[in-house]
């Protein structure tokens, strides 16, 4: 069964990079949908570098530099690949329910939580065994996921129009707070705590104050583009960039005063979205392309041709151990 979800998947969502686990320059791992394959970009040279062949349909990715391992979920096969930096390879594969979706990996590498679409559920691996996760009830249809720690994560329910906060070691649901239409992407701000919730059929994206996980509440809602799906902060998180589907476009908006900055034009169905350094990496899912661009300007700088129908739904951007690096 291919999985094609309404105006894509959405995400989300934050990085944690460890402290001091590596110096060598980061790559950014594309899941392309079409090829069912991700195309692995070095971000020094702007290049594709590898091309690792995955399971059916993949769409999410979590890139966690603290173990060196990339995530990827593929709906279509209901599995979970597991690429090692180094190597370039899938290394396991783990059986994921039947259509993981979003997926998001701890700051510290040790928990991975997956939306399971169509079972309703989400599922909590431990990165360091081979056990089978663990799993809850969540809400209709979850799609994007975030995760602060080992212990507490988000998901955007998206028939539900609702964000549950979850306890990952109880497996209990804390809170639920009511956002936009069909939430998709979500991406946590750990310095205001706060997280955005991308509503793809409202077009907009809700700010939620998360500093009381079991008391979450909508602070603003902010207008974006049609369709949004991922989102990213950019110049040392003055900026969020929000990527608009069905608009062909990026909206960038002042992350403190939540007022729009400037609107960007000429993307192909862009989905995912991250940033690194002073740069901003749009993934264009009908150009089959990665967009380069300067992150205070909105600029194009580069254009990197990858697989086909490309997603990066999720946190794409990785950094290898640097005595690892090919």
């Amino acid at each position: 069964m291919h999985l094609r979800l309404p105006l894509a998947l959405g995400l989300w969502l934050w990085t944690a990079w460890a402290a001091g686990t590596a110096t060598a320059a980061p790559f950014a791992y594309i899941t392309n949908q079409g090829s069912h394959d991700v195309s692995v970009v070095d971000l020094a040279s702007d290049r594709v570098v590898a091309t690792v062949p995955v399971g059916q349909s993949p769409a999410g990715v979590a890139a966690c530099s603290g173990n060196g391992r990339v995530y990827v979920s593929n709906p279509d096969s209901r599995s979970i690949s597991v690429i090692d930096m180094a190597s370039r390879r899938v290394v396991q594969t783990w059986p994921a329910g039947n259509g993981p979706v979003g997926l998001a990996a701890t700051p510290d590498c040790t928990q991975l939580v997956v939306a399971d679409w169509f079972n309703n559920r989400l599922l909590v691996y431990d990165t360091r065994s081979d056990q089978a996760p663990r799993s809850l009830a969540v809400g209709r249809a979850p799609a994007g996921v975030a995760a602060a720690h080992a212990g507490l994560a988000y998901v955007a329910e998206r028939d539900d129009d609702s964000v549950a906060v979850v306890d990952t070691q109880s497996l209990r649901v804390r809170a639920r707070v009511k956002v936009g239409s069909h939430p998709f992407a979500l991406l946590l701000d750990g310095p205001r705590q706060r997280l955005y919730a991308l509503n793809v059929q409202s077009n907009d994206l809700s700010v939620i104050d998360v500093r009381n996980p079991d008391q979450p509440r909508v602070l603003a809602t902010v207008p974006v583009g049609e369709g949004p799906y991922g989102a990213a902060l950019a110049a040392d998180g003055r900026l969020l960039y929000v990527t608009n589907q069905l608009a062909d476009s990026v909206s960038v908006v002042d992350a403190d005063s939540l007022k729009p900055v400037r609107t960007l034009a000429g993307f192909g169905y862009p989905e995912g979205v991250a940033a690194h350094g002073g740069k901003v990496y749009v993934v264009n899912w009908m150009d089959n392309a990665l967009s380069v661009l300067d992150a205070p300007s909105g600029r194009l700088l580069a254009t990197v041709a990858t697989g086909r129908n490309s997603r990066g739904f999720g946190s794409f951007i990785g950094t290898p151990p640097a005595s690892a690096v090919p």
